[in-house]
């Protein structure tokens, strides 16, 4: 059966009102038909310090996701797992250590490890799979990502990674302001703050993006791998 279009994380802390004030933008949610998926960001930096609350890893880690990083790590191997299977593209965003003074935020960035954007072992792209570095945002921006997808056909993208509040929101409002069809998957997307992971989430599904459980996009891509199989 089908949940709620609002049967998400951001249920304790939007309230009737602002509900009520985007009623308009309920619709039917789904996974496109020729997606790919776009993981931005699941670099070692964001899990330095470990499975631990961001207030405590942050104090020797500025910019670590901590516990909400790793708590997102076994679903979006299962995330890959089912893509993989169904012969989804699994495309992967990153930073290169050395952007010559470039940065994507304006956050104070200590000398850095020459392994920190390395995509973390448990994520890492198998041989043949896509990496986009960037030296913004957006995974879209001054990179050749665009070009990508139109060469494979892709009609659509499922997202995950971090943070919701930065990269993953500004890739996911470009890839919709080019015209693709956006998922992102609530239990694979993550950040510092729980406050703006949700906030950020409910602006997006409302007007960027399908914000879908894990379960549910699993299935999808159960479905097409079937598909694809018979075909």
């Amino acid at each position: 059966m089908a949940r709620d279009f609002e049967d998400h994380c951001w249920q304790d802390v939007i309230d009737p009102d602002t509900l009520r004030i985007y009623q308009a933008y309920q619709r039917k949610l789904y996974v496109g038909s020729n997606p790919a998926v776009l993981a931005i960001d699941l670099y070692n930096k964001a899990y330095l310090g470990g499975n631990r609350p961001v207030i405590e890893v942050d104090r020797e880690f500025s910019g670590s996701c901590g516990e909400n990083a790793w708590r997102a790590l076994p679903h979006t191997q299962k995330l890959f797992a089912a893509a993989r299977r169904a012969g989804v593209p699994v495309i992967y965003s990153t930073r290169h250590v050395d952007t010559g003074g470039v940065q994507s935020t304006n956050r104070n960035l200590e000398r850095l490890a020459p392994d920190i954007y390395d995509i973390k072992a448990e994520l890492a792209p198998q041989p043949g799979e896509l990496v986009i570095y960037k030296e913004r945002a957006s995974a879209f921006f001054g990179t050749p990502l665009i070009a990508h997808l139109q060469m494979k056909g892709i009609d659509s993208l499922i997202i995950c990674g971090e943070s919701t509040s930065g990269c993953v929101r500004a890739s996911t409002v470009d890839a919709y302001s080019y015209g693709f069809h956006n998922t992102v998957v609530e239990e694979c997307t993550y950040d510092r703050s729980m406050i703006t992971h949700k906030v950020n989430l409910f602006d997006l599904h409302h007007k960027y993006a399908d914000v879908m459980h894990i379960e549910e996009v699993l299935t999808h891509l159960d479905g097409l791998a079937q598909q694809r199989k018979v075909a």
